[in-house]
């Protein structure tokens, strides 16, 4: 999980700080130090560490902030606001052209992800309504041209190509002739990488760009090459000049060092980053929410724009009516499972509720794993649909038959069981609890959670 490392150590320090009454410049130091040891083991470039510190330092010894109630929280946010301002502040988004066709210029060096992030941000744009086309410019990688035409053929988009022989510039040329007489308004072009950065490589592009003339240049980075990925962006910018930095595998980079560096050295934003392997796993880069994130806030705003992206409305209050009337089965919790999983991988979307930002808040509440989704989908699929109605009468005979089917054991189907009626009673008790709210209290005598008050 992205920055898990940084972020339990960071938060360790701070838990510290707030621990404390009142805060002295020496405390501020102190906690600095750790925050500094953190940044660098997390690969973050050592000028920029260097840079963050000082201005962390500047706003935090302040007398407003040491003689405050709440010194402790303040210096928090003070490293909070660093943080997105090191990021970039707030999100950049893609430009636009006012006049279409908007040309988008994929750039990067071989093996970052270049051709598939081409396919997934297609994808995204044609989920907010663009009509977008993909163009095969790198006529120099083994299969890199059908590896796009079948990244095209699973997101319904076309792809443009000439072959293999053709010259690139003549390529991304002809491409706007097609968009034009094909009702396409944004071009993405797919150029060619390197394993390293070379002079012919940059002349190619150059020569592109003054082609075609790009509204986006984004560059396409490996995030788990760390500083390697800042030097990277740094050559391409002194040549391109960069619109913007996409940075792939960030959901497998424990340290993020090239997420918190590559803005400061360089200037160029990330604009989206990669997060998993699916072609709908590319998100716009939020530096406040990252921010947020490292420092054990949650992202509650990005899950409930996946949320929204992935679940139905209709199924939603539907599901909702049979949670108040009792009629929520293990058919509806095999749809609702099914939903999640949409979402994405269950340690990423725990990562986005407040207090659960590290891999140790996560360990505390038990080991969180995908397999087991599978392995509850697998039980529920080898009921019958009457036994999903009724599973609290699936007798001796019945659940071993569950279990030979699911390939799990009948100790495993007793838990499932078990654990649906608690979930079925907990729903009740919420029910009846809400019933008795909307009467203001009136009757029955509720019992409500969490202090007089109930539960918020």
């Amino acid at each position: 999980m992205v920055f898990s490392g940084l972020a339990e150590r960071l938060q360790e320090t701070f838990r510290k700080l707030k621990g404390k009454g009142r805060l002295t410049e020496a405390d501020v130091d102190e906690a600095l130090k750790e925050v500094r040891r953190a940044l660098l083991d997390a690969d973050v470039n050592f000028k920029v560490v260097k840079d963050f510190q000082a201005k962390v330092k500047e706003r935090a010894v302040g007398q407003d902030v040491l003689d405050s109630l709440t010194p402790g929280q303040q210096v928090i946010k003070i490293v909070h606001d660093e943080l997105a301002a090191l990021m970039g502040g707030t999100q950049s988004k893609i430009n636009i052209a006012s006049k279409p066709p908007t040309i988008i210029m994929m750039v990067g060096l071989h093996g970052a992800g270049k051709t598939t992030t081409s396919g997934k941000l297609a994808g995204m744009l044609k989920r907010q309504g663009r009509r977008p086309v993909l163009v095969a410019a790198d006529v120099y990688r083994p299969a890199a041209i059908k590896q796009l035409q079948v990244l095209g053929g699973q997101l319904d988009i076309p792809v443009f190509t000439m072959g293999d022989r053709s010259d690139p510039v003549d390529i991304a040329r002809a491409a706007r002739e097609y968009a034009a007489s094909n009702d396409r308004d944004v071009i993405i072009i797919d150029t060619a990488g390197r394993l390293h950065v070379d002079d012919e490589l940059m002349t190619e592009l150059e020569s592109i760009k003054k082609t075609v003339h790009p509204h986006e240049i984004l560059l396409v980075v490996d995030a788990m090459t760390g500083q390697v990925a800042v030097e990277v962006a740094q050559s391409f910018n002194s040549r391109l000049g960069l619109d913007g930095v996409v940075l792939t595998k960030l959901d497998g980079d424990t340290r993020g060092g090239a997420a918190l560096s590559v803005k400061a050295v360089t200037g160029c934003p990330v604009k989206l980053a990669g997060t998993g392997e699916k072609l709908d796993a590319l998100e716009p880069f939020h530096p406040d929410r990252m921010s947020d994130r490292i420092l054990g806030m949650g992202d509650v705003l990005s899950l409930i724009e996946k949320a929204q992206a992935n679940f139905d409305a209709t199924q939603v209050e539907k599901l909702n009516k049979k949670i108040r009337s009792m009629d929520f089965t293990l058919e509806d919790f095999l749809e609702q499972i099914q939903e999640v999983k949409k979402l994405g991988p269950l340690n990423q979307i725990l990562s986005m509720l407040p207090g659960l930002g590290n891999m140790k808040k996560l360990k505390e509440i038990g080991e969180v794993d995908d397999k087991d989704l599978v392995m509850v989908e697998a039980i529920v699929k080898s009921m019958t649909p009457w036994e999903r109605s009724h599973p609290h009468e699936i007798n001796g005979s019945r659940r071993k038959r569950v279990a030979m089917g699911s390939g799990t054991s009948i100790q495993e189907v007793n838990r499932l069981i078990k654990q649906f009626e608690q979930t079925r009673k907990m729903m009740r008790q919420f029910s009846d609890m809400e019933k008795n709210i909307k009467k203001g209290g009136k009757g029955k005598k509720s019992f409500l959670p969490f202090g007089k008050k109930g539960m918020f």
